[in-house]
C-alpha cells in the first residue's frame, strides 16, 4: 500500500470540495472495499477523506417512503424497524452480503460504490480495462465463470457485487448526492450504475467528487417479497445469481407492475423487465413465473464458461417468485 493524505471531513460542503479539487482524492466510509483495494494496488490514492462523521446517518420516514442515509451502516440499515415493517425486501438483501462484521462496517453510499470483485480486476499482473483502460479483458479469454450474461461488452465482462443494491433496484429507489457549491441532484437508481460498453473502468454516473448523502425510496403496496442468493458457499461469497422479487397480489392475481432485479449476472442491478411485463396482470402461479424466467432468460448471452448461468437464472427467478408467494 502507498502512502497517501488522510483527513476527516467537518460537513459534507467541506468533503466534496477535498475530492472535487483532486482526482486523486477519495471519500472514505467504512473502507471494506477502498482498502482491500489499495492494498492490492489497484487503487492508490493520494488522499482520503473521511466522511463517516458527517450527520448522515439517519434511517427516517419521509412522505414519499423512506431516506436512508449514506453513512448509516448496513447493519443498522437492515434491523431499522422501518426498514423491516414496509421493506423487507431490502432487509433480506443486506442481511444476505458478506458476513456480519463487514456489514457492521459497511456503509449504505459504500455498498452502492463498491467495485467489482472479477479476479483479473485484482490481479495487477493480468489484463484489466477496468483497471487499465486499453489494456484488454482477461476474462474475456480466461477463467469467466461468475461473470456476466446481460450487458457486456468486448471491453469489459464484469459484474457489480452488491446485494443490497439488487433489492433497491427492484424497489425503485433514487440516490441523493451533494456536489461542488452545495449543489444538489437526486438519481434514478436504474441510471446509477453504468454498463460497460467502451468506458468499463466508469462504474457509475457519478461526477468526481459528488457525495452520496441519501438513499431514498418509495412507498409501495407489495405484500409478497423474497430476496434468494446462490452462490458457492453459504457465508462471504459473492452470488452466481441473485434474484430480488417484489409484488402486490389480489386474489392470486398480481396487482400492478411486479418487480424482479437480478445480480450477479451483469455490470450492474439488472432489472428483469421482460419477466416483469410478463407477469402484469397474470395470475401468480409457479406456471406463469416459469414463463416469465424464460422469456427474460432467453436475451441471455453466456460466455464459455458462465453457460449453467442462464439455466440457473431460469431457477432463481422461478424459486424466487414461489418463496415470495408462499408456493415454496
Amino acid at each position: 500500500m502507498q502512502p497517501f493524505k488522510y483527513t476527516r471531513a467537518a460537513d459534507a460542503g467541506g468533503a466534496v470540495a477535498a475530492v472535487f479539487g483532486n482526482r486523486e482524492t477519495k471519500f472514505i466510509a467504512g473502507g471494506t472495499n477502498l482498502l482491500d483495494l489499495m492494498k492490492e494496488g489497484v487503487e492508490n490514492p493520494a488522499a482520503l477523506v473521511d466522511v463517516t462523521r458527517l450527520n448522515l446517518a439517519q434511517i427516517r420516514s419521509t412522505s414519499s417512503g423512506i431516506s436512508i442515509g449514506a453513512v448509516a451502516k448496513n447493519t443498522d440499515t437492515a434491523n431499522h424497524p422501518l426498514v423491516r415493517r414496509d421493506y423487507p425486501l431490502l432487509t433480506q438483501a443486506i442481511a444476505a452480503g458478506a458476513s456480519a462484521q463487514i456489514r457492521n462496517m459497511a456503509t449504505n453510499g459504500g455498498n452502492l460504490m463498491q467495485r467489482t470483485r472479477c479476479s483479473y480486476f485484482y490481479d495487477v499482473s493480468t489484463p484489466c480495462n477496468k483497471r487499465e483502460p486499453g489494456s484488454g479483458c482477461g476474462a474475456m479469454e480466461g477463467i469467466n465463470r461468475t461473470h456476466a450474461i446481460f450487458g457486456w461488452s468486448d471491453k469489459c465482462i464484469a459484474v457489480h457485487p452488491s446485494d443490497m443494491a439488487v433489492a433497491l433496484a427492484a424497489l425503485n429507489a433514487s440516490v441523493s448526492v451533494q456536489g461542488k457549491d452545495g449543489k444538489t441532484r437526486v438519481i434514478a437508481f436504474a441510471d446509477f450504475h453504468r454498463l460497460p460498453g467502451d468506458t468499463p473502468e466508469k462504474d457509475n454516473t457519478l461526477e468526481h467528487g459528488e457525495l452520496i448523502t441519501s438513499i431514498e425510496i418509495p412507498k409501495n403496496s407489495f405484500n409478497h417479497s423474497y430476496y434468494l442468493k446462490v452462490r458457492d458457499r453459504a457465508s462471504y461469497a459473492f452470488a452466481l445469481v441473485s434474484v430480488a422479487a417484489a409484488m402486490e397480489t389480489k386474489g392470486g392475481v398480481i396487482n400492478g407492475e411486479p418487480r424482479i432485479a437480478m445480480g450477479g449476472v451483469a455490470h450492474k442491478p439488472w432489472r428483469a423487465l421482460a419477466a416483469e411485463k410478463y407477469l402484469a396482470g397474470k395470475k401468480a402461479s409457479e406456471e406463469n413465473f416459469t414463463a416469465a424466467a424464460d422469456a427474460e432468460m432467453k436475451q441471455a448471452k453466456p460466455l464459455e464458461h458462465n453457460k449453467f448461468k442462464v439455466e440457473l437464472g431460469k431457477r432463481a427467478i422461478v424459486h424466487a417468485l414461489m418463496r415470495a408467494n408462499g408456493m415454496a
